[in-house]
Order: C-alpha cells, then sequence, then structure tokens
C-alpha cells in the first residue's frame, strides 16, 4: 500500500439489508470485485455488494481501528450510522465505473 493513498472504512449492504464492514487502501478497485464477485467469500454468497456507507481515515492504523470498532457494534448501532449519512440506503458507487472518475467522491479516488 502506498502512503499517499486514503484508507477507508466501508458499510456494504445485500438487497435484504444484509451487513458486511471492511476496510481498504483503494475503494473503487474493491468495489469493483464486490461487484464482479472476483473473490469467494461472504459478500459472493450472500451478494453484498452495495456501498452504503464510508469514511476516508489518515491511515491504516487508522482505518482498522475503525473497522473493528464498527464490527463490534450491534446491528441497530450500523443501522443508525447508515441512516444518519444515507437515509434511503442508497448505493452510494451505484455509478462509479459508468462516470468519469472526477465525478466520484475526491476521497475515494486514487488520483491524488
Amino acid at each position: 500500500m502506498r502512503p499517499d493513498r486514503g484508507y477507508f472504512v466501508y458499510l456494504l449492504s445485500s438487497k435484504s439489508r444484509v451487513l458486511y464492514t471492511g476496510v481498504t487502501s483503494d475503494l473503487i478497485r474493491r468495489m469493483h470485485e464486490h461487484r464482479t464477485h472476483a473473490l469467494p467469500g461472504f459478500t459472493r454468497r450472500y451478494a453484498v455488494n452495495r456501498l452504503v456507507w464510508f469514511e476516508c481515515t489518515p491511515n491504516a492504523a487508522a482505518a482498522v481501528a475503525r473497522e473493528r470498532e464498527i464490527k463490534g457494534w450491534t446491528r441497530a448501532k450500523k443501522v443508525r450510522l447508515i441512516e444518519t449519512a444515507n437515509a434511503g440506503w442508497l448505493d452510494l458507487a451505484a455509478d462509479w465505473f459508468e462516470v468519469p472518475s472526477s465525478q466520484i467522491p475526491r476521497c475515494a479516488r486514487d488520483d491524488s
């Protein structure tokens, strides 16, 4: 991982609202992997590929600590976090792969 990249904690949801908490240094690449089912595991098995919440962190240690914190929460607390920023549970990455990268939120892009 390059130190000049961002680090992200994110929550994914399936259509039936199964939740997954993850961390990555490249949110766009990771979302592409989730969408294309590139890797085996929980998100592929349960079709969890809708980005419903994410935040940028200053470094990898902060991202991992935040991920662990969120993973320890109850489902209700995770739902409150999502609904505070995204009340409609919209897929925040719905058009990331269909539009120019300039329209993707800056903190999620790797063009700093």
